[in-house]
């Protein structure tokens, strides 16, 4: 079965949210529900770098200890960051003091700057990776997509860095570019009747 019964209100959910205490708030109220905010977009793929190799509970119960060490992944304030800011971070015991990591947060800082600049939102950009609905795979049986592929080569050659396919395909995920909880979930319709009212962001007039 791909469901577990939640003590929360006996109703099904997606199996992986019984894996920790923590899965079952961020499973109910931001898993998969569309985001068009360039600062929460901003975060996600920076945690979902800093997951690389690691567990997402293990980003999860430090994500406040994120927000509050890279000024709530303000991108404007994190691109002017010095090495001072990179010896700062290597010292914080709250956050993954993977110096890799930390530096390409600062690097991708720089590249949603430019983003911005070319797009008009970071949102924008990232919602032109939307599927379309009848090419997705079934929910949860996949880890990579054609179009997280080519979400992280543009990246790539954009000068991002820690954003390849697979952490592409679980940004994708949780930012409601698709619907992946399973056929039974009582979250899952939920999730499709915000994807059905949210407006898709558009380049603003003069961006390509």
């Amino acid at each position: 079965m791909n469901t577990i019964i939640a003590e929360k209100d006996g109703r099904p959910r997606c199996r992986w949210c019984g894996a920790a205490p923590e899965f079952l708030d961020y499973h109910d109220t931001e898993w998969g529900f569309p985001v068009d905010d360039d600062r929460r977009l901003f975060e996600k793929i920076c945690l979902e770098g800093f997951q690389s190799g690691l567990s997402w509970r293990t980003i999860l119960v430090k994500r406040e200890n994120f927000r509050a060490a890279f000024h709530d992944f303000d991108f404007n304030r994190i691109a002017d960051y010095t090495d001072r800011d990179l010896e700062r971070l290597l010292g914080n015991e709250g956050i993954i003091r993977h110096r890799g990591k930390i530096e390409a947060v600062i690097n991708n800082a720089r590249r949603a700057q430019e983003m911005v600049q070319r797009e008009g939102s970071l949102a924008a950009f990232f919602w032109k990776y939307e599927p379309d609905q009848s090419q997705l795979a079934e929910p949860q049986t996949a880890s990579t997509s054609t179009l997280s592929i080519a979400l992280s080569k543009e990246l790539k050659k954009q000068g991002w860095k820690f954003v390849g396919p697979t952490t592409m395909y679980a940004f994708m995920q949780a930012m409601g570019l698709f619907n992946d909880h399973v056929e039974d979930c009582v979250i899952r319709a939920e999730v499709e009747l915000a994807r059905q009212q949210f407006q898709r962001p558009r380049a603003a007039i003069g961006k390509r």
